[in-house]
């Protein structure tokens, strides 16, 4: 068969072998390390905290960190704060001029950048950690065996450290890996999730229908499911291709012919960052009721935190909009497109070069990024519809969201990874089709 031919090339490729056990052993560790308590708390006692991460806000941000909240793991936090620092940074990027000096310098620009990054990461998580403390000793107050300042400094402590190891971990297996550790790490802790909410969904169906009944409703969820999980890919893969005729000199006999070539334009050029920029502000309001004590404070986190409510779909969705036509225009820059296709001697038909190739990119692109914005803030939301049509949480979680976009983004990217290495040893790649597209080809990385 064409799969067991395809891992038998893989393992042939000693370096590619080797990447992938690294991958495999780093990912193990990061998962290890989810079960790992806080020291101070008794593990048994931890029922409520887990009740409370069953739904809302606080449910989607246990499955980012693969259960490791609910389990008051070193690693509770997980890899989010990174993720904020990292978007707070390109932020930054845009409106601050020594930011915008730093990313022209080249590679010692990225490492101080880097170096910014992490530091912001310190500063996040000695916030968030008081917070997860604080919401600790509201839910499940009893699981705390000595409490007090003591506790309090050594579990910030633990929990900065945590983060900052499951983020060396994530950049291990970027630089002796294979594919984008940040990504992967995010991509294990859904994953890790998935055999859990089946059974729950499973379980659900059959108490509440009567025999084939909860069956056939269980194989409707499925097929939907499926559906969903083919357009998430078109998305991420979608382009446009704009024609662009290259004058091309044949040295050999002096002649000139003309061979049609394409600009390839993503419909979501921006990839994952809009929905995680947005899912990460939405998490802003619950954080910070922990530390408020106020009915208006409570009533703006129930908002945030109610996934079925009218005000938290339309402001999701409306922030993805926005945030991915903010992230295209960071990501595409039309000017640098017509600056090379000048450079190599092309234009676009019926387009004269310089600014009217500039203007016509910058039109095309805007045509493109409103249904592909569109679309990925419908698919944002289905988790929402999901749960109203019955579906249990945890799975409706599948049904769309950062979950499904994520984990589609990094298996394409991984295995396109897993293809360059076998295409460039001359093995068969792993589709029949053509090369796999991932969210790097043509398009923006998600970290």
């Amino acid at each position: 068969m064409k799969l067991f031919e395809t891992i038998r090339n893989i393992w042939k490729i000693e370096d590619l072998k080797s990447r992938i056990t690294t991958t495999l052993g780093l990912l193990l560790i990061y998962r290890l390390g989810s079960f790992v308590v806080l020291p101070g708390i008794d593990p048994t006692q931890l029922s409520a905290l887990k009740s409370q991460t069953r739904d809302g806000v606080l449910g989607l941000l246990d499955m980012f960190s693969g259960g490791a909240f609910s389990n008051a793991s070193i690693f509770a936090l997980g890899i989010m704060p990174y993720i904020s620092a990292s978007i707070v940074i390109q932020l930054m990027g845009i409106a601050v001029p020594y930011f915008q000096r730093l990313q022209r310098e080249g590679e010692s620009g990225r490492r101080k950048i880097n170096q910014i990054t992490r530091y912001l990461t310190v500063l996040i998580l000695i916030v968030q950690a008081p917070g997860f403390i604080a919401n600790l000793r509201a839910q499940a107050g009893d699981a705390i065996i000595n409490d007090g300042f003591g506790f309090l400094l050594t579990s910030t402590i633990i929990l900065t450290a945590g983060t900052m190891f499951v983020m060396w971990l994530g950049e291990r297996i970027t630089d002796k890996g294979i594919g984008n550790g940040i990504s992967l790490i995010i991509m294990i802790g859904i994953i890790a999730r998935l055999p859990q909410s089946m059974l729950a969904e499973f379980i659900s169906r059959m108490e509440a229908g009567s025999g084939s009944g909860g069956l056939v409703m269980l194989l409707i969820e499925f097929v939907v499911l499926f559906f969903v999980f083919a357009a998430t890919i078109a998305l991420v893969q979608g382009t446009r291709r704009i024609p662009v005729q290259y004058a091309k000199r044949i040295v050999g006999n002096k002649q000139y012919g003309g061979v049609r070539q394409y600009i390839p334009l993503k419909v979501n050029a921006a990839g994952v960052m809009p929905i995680i920029f947005a899912q990460a502000i939405m998490f802003i309001p619950v954080t910070f009721a922990g530390f408020v004590d106020s009915e208006s404070a409570s009533g703006v986190a129930s908002i945030f935190a109610n996934f079925t409510g009218v005000w938290y779909n339309v402001i999701f969705a409306t922030m993805i909009i926005l945030f991915t036509y903010f992230y295209t225009a960071i990501t595409i820059n039309p000017t640098q497109m017509a600056e090379d296709m000048k450079r190599n001697g092309g234009f676009i038909p019926g387009v004269k070069p310089g600014r009217k190739t500039v203007e016509f990119l910058d039109s095309v692109m805007s045509k493109i990024t409103l249904p592909g914005s569109v679309f990925l803030a419908l698919v944002a939301i289905l988790p929402a519809f999901a749960m109203m049509a019955g579906v249990d949480q945890g799975f409706a979680q599948f049904y769309g969201g950062t979950s499904l976009l994520i984990l589609v983004g990094v298996v394409l990217d991984t295995l396109q990874q897993i293809e360059s290495h076998l295409l460039m040893r001359h093995y068969d790649g792993l589709t029949k089709s053509g090369r796999i597209m991932g969210r790097s080809a043509g398009g923006a990385a998600i970290y």
